[in-house]
């Protein structure tokens, strides 16, 4: 399987009832107030942070490769009454009608792109769709090794239908040559004799700062502030989550 093609099927179901956090939304209206409009979220899965942006009268259109994600997002924003344009597109193979003013990613999901040349042309994509002026907001981590002791332990939720839905982490490979971790997650979907489990590898793949901002030149863009989570400039040692903002070269 592709990684683009992870949140489909049985993780798609699960994805809204088994995350453990939501999407602050705070943050991307700020960065799109910053440097205006129109706005398009990239990896926009079943619309948080995108549903609440539209919500507040920003325009923002949502990107996403997994229609069944798309397809959750659709029916959230219908039962909120709020309208918004989607496209199921690869992150790396964007070919959108306009150009954006603020493009941003609301989490570090350019690490589920496997590998630098995927994620070059990503970056390239992200170039195109800039438009004049416009800046683009790359979240982007280290993951770190699960504990030991968490492989095996089992997360669980009711589905509205009684399901038991269950997630559990069964292995880990990781690769610091390749710089990619690779986690075989089990999905399980237990309803009555009704059952459903299927396994499937999710992939990070991590980027030091300064391969990243080489990707970056490469794809005709110019890093204009590194920031840490909370906004402040990030030394050229910091750890955690960083914020890339990229214009056009």
């Amino acid at each position: 399987m592709e990684s683009a093609d992870f949140y489909t099927g049985i993780v798609a179901e699960l994805y809204g009832p088994l995350k453990s956090y939501s999407q602050d939304p705070e943050p991307y209206a700020d960065f799109i107030r910053q440097v205006g409009m129109p706005a398009l979220e990239l990896g926009c899965d079943d619309g948080e942070p995108l549903i609440e942006l539209r919500r507040r009268g920003l325009d923002v259109d949502g990107v996403d490769s997994s229609g069944d994600m798309l397809e959750r997002r659709r029916r959230r924003a219908d039962v909120q009454g709020v309208g918004v344009t989607v496209f199921q597109q690869r992150m790396e193979a964007l070919d959108l009608p306009r150009r954006y003013r603020a493009v941003f990613l609301a989490g570090p999901t350019f690490t589920l792109l496997p590998d630098d040349v995927t994620a070059l042309a990503a970056l390239r994509g992200i170039r195109a769709h800039l438009a004049e002026g416009g800046t683009a907001l790359v979240p982007l981590f280290t993951p770190e090794p699960i504990p030991a002791e968490q492989i095996g332990r089992v997360r669980t939720a009711i589905a509205a239908d009684g399901a038991e839905l269950r997630v559990s982490v069964v292995d880990e490979q990781r690769d610091e040559t390749a710089r990619t971790q690779t986690t075989l997650l089990r999905y399980e979907r237990h309803r009555g004799s009704d059952s459903t489990v299927e396994e499937r590898p999710w992939t990070m793949h991590w980027y030091s700062r300064e391969q990243f901002e080489e990707l970056a030149v490469l794809a005709g863009l110019v890093v204009s502030a590194v920031t840490d989570a909370d906004g402040k400039p990030a030394p050229a040692d910091a750890s955690g989550v960083l914020h890339f903002r990229l214009r056009s070269g």
